[in-house]
């Protein structure tokens, strides 16, 4: 496989908090070198999530995802060719996770690292593979050119088009472990509650039970308040907007949000 779906980020003005989430409700572990006055990152065994904290003209949110491959020059060079409108920037030295930041032809962005890169430490070289019973198996975004943009992360990354269900209008492109589902932006979507523009939508984690994961979010939100996730699904709005979400990804079994309002969807099927 030429590339890895290796990490998804987040940015947040409550990051440590947010570690503390993960850590609890699917057993995420952080790096022995994480440092407290900088970004945290923590793993499932193969994907990183990072952490970072919010800074002034930055909004918060699930912000972008990364892409480890074998050789970042055959990447320059494709995207060279087929897509001349992307440009890449090389990312300060203290990114344990990105070397490269680029974008696809609509405007997403995402980074670029490559095994060999000094850049490469902490958890991106502590994942060794080896799974947590809950972990990251899918994340996704919306896209107002999903077809072209599907066609993209498929040329430029050698990603796999996965089997879509009749009626459909995702795409999902694998791995072979991690699966990024394109999803057509279409404002008509968001009838009846606020609208969410373009961009990183949803993470998805594959749990041993639906059912024992739902226990557990209850029995840490009653032993600590600041961790319970954030509502979804409260009020007219609320129930339109999870009504959708439900709609848009068939894999997820049960919609929740992290303590900072990042949707989350988790399935064992």
């Amino acid at each position: 496989m030429f590339a890895k779906l290796n990490h998804v980020a987040i940015v947040s003005e409550n990051y440590a908090q947010l570690c503390k989430f993960y850590e609890a409700m699917f057993g995420m572990t952080t790096s022995s070198k994480t440092r407290p006055t900088r970004a945290v990152t923590v793993k499932d065994g193969y994907v990183g999530l990072n952490i970072n904290p919010r800074r002034a003209g930055r909004s918060a949110g699930f912000d972008h995802f990364g892409i480890q491959v074998e050789d970042v020059e055959t990447a320059f060079d494709r995207m060279r060719r087929w897509y001349p409108t992307v440009k890449w920037q090389q990312r300060p030295s203290n990114r344990p996770f990105a070397g490269i930041t680029t974008h696809d032809p609509d405007g997403n962005v995402f980074d670029i690292s490559q095994k060999d890169m000094a850049n490469r430490k902490e958890v991106y070289v502590e994942n060794d593979g080896q799974l947590n019973p809950r972990y990251i198996d899918h994340f996704a975004l919306r896209t107002m050119h999903a077809v072209e943009m599907a066609d993209f992360y498929t040329r430029v990354f050698e990603l796999t088009p996965e089997n879509r269900r009749e009626g459909d209008p995702n795409f999902y492109l694998s791995d072979g472990h991690v699966t990024l589902i394109i999803m057509p932006w279409d404002i008509t979507n968001y009838a009846g509650t606020g609208i969410i523009t373009c961009g990183m939508d949803h993470i998805g984690f594959k749990v041993e039970s639906v059912e024992a994961c739902k226990e557990d979010i209850a029995r840490i939100a009653a032993d600590n308040p600041r961790l319970a996730p954030a509502p979804v699904g409260t009020g007219a709005e609320g129930a339109a907007l999870a009504e959708m979400c439900r709609r848009s990804c068939p894999i997820g079994e049960h919609l929740l949000a992290d303590c900072d309002g990042i949707l989350i969807d988790i399935h064992e099927h």
